[in-house]
């Protein structure tokens, strides 16, 4: 049965934790766009802003899961806002200092990008727990992905609008202020203060433990592979065909195609299990790469990076599920974080590549770099299926009572008297 967005977030307590994790994330959405306009301010040049850039990334892909882990480990609350808080002190040390002396400026980056917190993964987490039910769950997810295309469609707006008010500087200090606010109204949230994590097994491996897991973070390294060379596919090819905002026109369309994608996604409750969907909808995404080497003019061009986009934002839904299902217990946050870091390393690794390719094939041979990614993605998924057989049980999590405690089991009974749960959905499972 289709699941309204409307009734999704008229639940209590989801509108503030989605939009409070969306203002939360602003500083890392806006990251690279804000250290470059800075770096170029302060009389830098692109090569330099480029390696700082790189070195927030860094600090972002170590830190997520690390912090994921420590969420699971310790709650959301001990640890989110503690790092929101460095993680902004890290980008006001950059803004104040400034480039001089250089290694203060690489050591705040890499601060700021290691203490970004999971908010993410958290949201992921929490899910289950305020909307009770699989088929909202599911939606969630959706519109999760879908409000990603949002935030990183407004979060540069914001950024130009207050370098042109203020500066660069208060363009920092501004976001990462907001930023704070945000990870400030999850955690002092009910659903975030009461959240357990489940009893873990105590494992160096954590969540990596999982073959499943490690399947779908292989597969979707590609993914990421494949969005990174795009970005810069699309630079290269506004440069051939008018400059200006060619570029930007492909990659918005891009994500109104993940826009348009995700919301008919999650209108609809689908059935079978959400392991071999993932497989057939890796599949479309990778095909809709495909026509990107044909290379037209700009209003067809535009229309082709629509339809390549329209399958993202359904693949990351359905992927969030199949990370909840094979996520070992106590470690659901940690394996969403896992996510998020394969997704910027595999961006990273694409603009890397693409790059070459484009100097020396040109610029069809730059956008055959998402089709072929695209299709390593999918074989990946294929070749590993074993490892991802159905589950059959949820994320782990315990949901405390308003006092703070409470048990897995409590919680499950509870449910299961207020019929709030639907078959073969526990508010606690084991490994």
């Amino acid at each position: 049965m289709a699941t309204g967005y409307g009734e999704l977030l008229r639940t209590r307590h989801a509108a503030r934790l989605l939009s409070g994790t969306l203002i939360g994330r602003l500083p890392n959405a806006t990251a690279a766009l804000a250290a470059v306009l800075f770096v170029r301010a302060e009389g830098g040049s692109y090569a330099l802003a480029g390696a700082l850039s790189a070195v927030y990334g860094v600090g972002n892909a170590v830190g997520q899961p690390l912090l994921g882990r420590a969420v699971d480990r310790y709650g959301q609350p001990r640890v989110m806002l503690p790092a929101a808080v460095l993680s902004a002190l890290g980008m006001v040390l950059f803004a104040v200092v400034g480039l001089e002396p250089l290694p203060v400026a690489y050591a705040a980056m890499l601060v700021a990008g290691f203490f970004t917190p999971p908010l993410e993964g958290g949201l992921r987490a929490l899910w289950p727990d305020v909307l009770k039910r699989d088929d909202r769950v599911h939606a969630a997810y959706a519109l999760d992905a879908v409000a990603q295309e949002v935030m990183f469609a407004v979060g540069p707006l914001m950024v130009t609008l207050l370098v042109a008010a203020w500066s660069e500087a208060g363009a920092l200090l501004v976001i990462n202020a907001i930023g704070v606010l945000g990870a400030l109204s999850v955690v002092v949230s009910p659903p975030s203060r009461q959240w357990r994590s489940a009893p873990r097994e105590a494992h160096w491996l954590g969540a990596l433990r999982s073959p499943g897991l490690l399947v779908l973070l292989g597969s979707f390294l590609f993914i990421g592979i494949a969005l990174g060379a795009i970005a810069v596919a699309s630079v290269a090819y506004a440069d051939e065909h008018g400059g200006g905002m060619v570029s930007s026109y492909l990659l918005s369309a891009l994500g109104v195609g993940a826009l348009i994608g995700g919301v008919a996604y999650g209108a609809r409750q689908w059935p079978g299990a959400s392991e071999r969907r993932l497989q057939l909808l890796v599949a479309v995404l990778a095909v809709g790469y495909l026509p990107l080497i044909l290379v037209p003019g700009v209003p067809a061009m535009t229309a082709l990076a629509l339809v390549a986009g329209v399958f993202l934002a359904p693949a990351l839904a359905c992927a969030f599920v199949v990370v909840d299902q094979h996520a070992p217990s106590g470690t659901v946050t940690e394996a969403f974080s896992w996510l998020v870091t394969t997704f910027v390393v595999g961006n990273a690794v694409g603009t890397a590549v693409a790059g070459p390719v484009i100097q020396e094939s040109g610029i069809t041979a730059g956008f055959a770099v998402p089709g072929a990614a695209g299709a390593v993605a999918l074989v990946v998924l294929t070749a590993a299926r074993r490892f991802l057989v159905p589950a059959v049980r949820p994320a782990g999590r315990v949901v405390a009572d308003s006092a703070g405690g409470g048990t897995a089991g409590e919680a499950e009974a509870e449910n299961d008297r207020n019929g709030a749960v639907e078959p073969g959905f526990s508010a606690g499972r084991q490994a």
